[in-house]
């Protein structure tokens, strides 16, 4: 797989670290917290997608908590617990609401009300990752069908917590950059396989073992690629380079198998082969988890991200085999796209779904695609009202079209040798260095540990900081 290329700076390797901020990456290069560009189109979606989707849970009276509705549904008109939200919606909130920070003034607001609930609904596997679905019942919102998580709420969580703290710092009632490294580090914990270094369903799938079906099976809408350069930026953690390997050894033998660039909605490991293929019909869901349906719709939006943000070209062949299937496929005009194909590109489905249709907006960035980009541009702001999938994938697509995606960590910088991102450098951060040093913990801020500047974290970094603290 080839590493992400910069146009302006080389990916470098040092002690397993590889640092992503160092400048432009590509045409697009992401935004940075205080350099942002929306369009009024973007905007207004957002101002229907708040009234429509965001609620807050009354039955909480000490404090304001905020959730996506993503139901329809209440429990004062239908009489029984009712589902109301997931921890996929909540993410998907937490990265809008961010996004909006310069447009709307109550965002912050808003964002800290939502990482009130997220706390509120823990997983019982995870500590610090979020339960994956909740209910009304009447006398308050409850966690439901178990309280195990789904990895890419967890990583949407994460991400937008990263988010926060560019745009707001972490110095006030929430410390946004430590709990992001506490969401990401359980998802390190409890939701990567650490055998083959891919993204498992959930928590859930952490009590597997190897040789069940669920500890090598993944989910491709989970190929949020982008963040686990990042992750691992946050962390220090470099393992999370290896479950980026992983993925693409995935998307890239599916995409030079099948020749469309269509990935289907579970993947698992064939026993014989060690590859990973195509889950069978009914594996978890449906009799379409091993076709491109309503989790992998998401896949042309969450991979070709990579290249437009860090010039990956990887993602780049994706979306290239992505778009010229999808061109052909419907004669150009992506009222035609069907809402779900197998991996060869037959339909599954004879109609067009929104869900499906947004995402490939972001593909069609990628690459010589001006005329169909544009074609799917007009389609979502001409669709009309949809549901809540629809129209949120929709939102995030546009926010990434109009060159708004916020990239935690650029244009940062560091307080050398505050590793703990308090604002200090005291005995605090001597001792977290020494824990990293021993392999007995992590940092928060890996590049404020990095003294002697050669990207790696060892024992001349600790005793480059005793001197700072001695003065």
């Amino acid at each position: 797989m080839g590493f992400i290329k910069k146009t302006s700076a080389v990916l470098t390797a040092a002690a397993g670290m590889i640092s992503i901020f160092s400048a432009g990456v590509s045409a697009y290069a992401g935004a940075s917290a205080d350099v942002q560009t929306l369009t009024e189109e973007t905007t207004g979606f957002y101002d229907y997608w708040k009234e429509k989707y965001l609620a807050q849970d009354t039955y909480v009276t000490d404090e304001t908590h905020y959730y996506v509705w993503y139901s329809g549904e209440t429990y004062a008109e239908n009489g029984y617990q009712t589902n109301v939200t997931v921890s996929e919606a909540h993410g998907y909130g937490m990265l809008i609401t961010a996004s909006m920070a310069e447009y709307d003034s109550e965002a912050k607001e808003i964002f800290d009300g939502m990482y009130r609930y997220y706390k509120a609904h823990p997983s019982g596997i995870g500590p610090n990752l979020m339960a994956w679905q909740q209910a009304d019942n009447g006398s308050a919102i409850v966690n439901a069908s178990g309280a195990d998580s789904a990895t890419d709420g967890d990583m949407d969580i994460a991400y937008a917590l990263l988010m926060a703290d560019s745009i707001w710092g972490s110095d006030g009632e929430i410390n946004y950059k430590q709990a992001a490294v506490d969401v990401i580090n359980d998802i390190m914990t409890y939701e990567v396989n650490k055998t083959d270094w891919i993204l498992q369903l959930g928590d859930w799938a952490y009590w597997s073992e190897e040789g069940d079906q669920y500890y090598s099976a993944t989910r491709s809408s989970d190929f949020i690629v982008q963040y686990m350069p990042v992750f691992a930026e946050a962390t220090g953690d470099d393992r999370w380079m290896n479950v980026y390997e992983s993925t693409y050894d995935i998307i890239n033998n599916i995409t030079a198998q099948y020749g469309t660039g269509i990935l289907p909605d579970f993947i698992i490991k064939d026993s014989t082969t060690g590859e990973f293929v195509p889950a069978p019909a009914n594996f978890l869901e449906s009799e379409n988890d091993g076709n491109f349906y309503y989790n992998s719709c998401r896949t042309p939006w969450r991979i070709s991200m990579d290249y437009l943000i860090n010039g990956n070209e990887d993602a780049l062949a994706f979306a290239e085999a992505l778009n010229s299937f999808i061109i052909g496929a419907t004669d150009g005009d992506p009222w035609n796209i069907m809402a779900g194909y197998t991996p060869e590109g037959t339909p599954v489905s004879d109609w067009n779904d929104l869900c499906f249709d947004a995402p490939f907006l972001v593909a069609a960035a990628c690459g010589d695609n001006a005329e169909w980009h544009d074609e799917v541009r007009n389609l979502i702001l001409d669709y009309g009202e949809d549901v809540y999938f629809g129209d949120t994938i929709a939102m995030l697509c546009l926010i990434v079209d109009d060159g708004g995606w916020i990239v935690p960590g650029a244009n940062e910088t560091s307080l050398p040798g505050d590793v703990n991102a308090d604002g200090q450098v005291n005995s605090a951060d001597a001792v977290m260095l020494q824990n990293y040093i021993l392999n007995a913990g992590t940092v928060t801020d890996w590049k404020a540990g990095d003294l002697a500047e050669d990207d790696a974290i060892d024992v001349f970094d600790l005793i480059l900081l005793k001197r700072i603290i001695k003065g």
